[in-house]
């Protein structure tokens, strides 16, 4: 594999240099007028080469910020102190658990996260992605038992069984999906 011997060039990109009276492609992306913020990433400006080293050695980060402020964004444990989505105590998953509730704190993380889950059914049992993929390939809901799961099987065998369709096997594709998905719901702790 070749490496660009400039890091950050972006050659697909079709747009001119942005430096005033230049015609080179702009290959290198630096930041616009507008910051990165709430609203988005930003504006970006495109430049050649020549320019984007001349841009960056006049580029200065700190413009326009206080002594205490270059401060606190040099310190080592910079933006530690906001909380972040990720770091907050519920993670982004609406309400804590009640902690009074369990014995054991990861009982209290799982069963908080199960019913975050969109493959929860009405008794408690988590589908796997790669279970409800089966059970849409069946045609089956969240709600199916054991008995639904194989009456549908044979119903879906029957449809598309080259011997039951007078030997056409344009279905062959269909049938052996529902075959693959038959044999990993029925070994799925749903069915057991």
């Amino acid at each position: 594999m070749k490496h660009d011997r400039f890091h950050g060039r972006v050659k697909s990109v079709r747009q001119p240099c942005a430096w005033p009276g230049c015609a080179e492609p702009g290959e290198f992306r630096a930041p616009g007028p507008r910051p990165a913020g709430f609203d988005g990433p930003g504006d970006y400006r495109w430049f050649c080469l020549d320019h984007i080293r001349q841009f960056n050695a006049g580029y200065d980060f700190f413009a326009g910020m206080s002594m205490a402020e270059i401060l606190d964004a040099q310190h080592p444990v910079a933006g530690w102190d906001r909380q972040a989505r990720a770091f907050n105590p519920t993670a982004g998953h609406g309400e804590a658990p009640r902690w009074a509730d369990f014995t054991d704190p990861l009982e209290a993380i799982g069963a908080h996260m199960r019913s975050r889950v969109s493959g929860l059914r009405a008794d408690g049992v988590v589908f796997t992605p790669e279970e409800r993929r089966a059970l849409d390939v069946l045609g089956l809901g969240l709600d199916a038992d054991r008995a639904a799961l194989r009456r549908r099987y044979s119903q879906l065998v029957r449809r598309y069984h080259p011997d039951r369709n007078g030997g056409d096997r344009s279905f062959e594709a269909r049938l052996q999906g529902v075959v693959e998905a038959y044999q990993l719901l029925r070994r799925a702790a749903a069915f057991a």
